[in-house]
This record gives C-alpha cells, sequence and structure tokens, in this order.
C-alpha cells in the first residue's frame, strides 16, 4: 500500500511565484483564484495524489509549504 501525504500551504506567506506548481512531479498544486492578505494568489493543493518527494518544501523561497506523512490504518 502506498503511503499517503497531506500538503498544508500557509497561505498567508505565499506570493505566488509558482514554482512548486511548476516542479511538482504530481501535478498536484495550482494557484488559486483567490487573494491572500498580501494580495497574492496562493497555492492550493489536490487532497490526493502528492508522492511525499517534498520538492515543494524544499524549493519553496518563503517557507509557505510542508508535507506531512498521514497515519497509516493498521489492518491487515
Amino acid at each position: 500500500m502506498q503511503r499517503k501525504y497531506a500538503v498544508h500551504v500557509i497561505r498567508d506567506f505565499c506570493k505566488g511565484c509558482g514554482i512548486c506548481v511548476i516542479l511538482c512531479p504530481a501535478k498536484i498544486l495550482t494557484l488559486s483564484k483567490d487573494f491572500n492578505k498580501r494580495g497574492h494568489h496562493y497555492v492550493i493543493a489536490k487532497e490526493n495524489g502528492c508522492l511525499g518527494c517534498r520538492t515543494c518544501e524544499l524549493t519553496c523561497p518563503d517557507f509557505a509549504i510542508f508535507i506531512e506523512p498521514l497515519e497509516e490504518n493498521s489492518e491487515k
């Protein structure tokens, strides 16, 4: 079973540069049509599909995005 990950975006840190959107291998990130408090379009992530590679987290110049591994169900 493939491990699942949650993508968290701190909207008000994001300046909408799009680096993470371009570099995400799973293509689950996009820019919102809404604005944050700083007046920028912020990144939003699809609920499923993150590979856990942390490319977005490692390349974000504003530390606005991070990945969290989700607990797996222990059903066997």
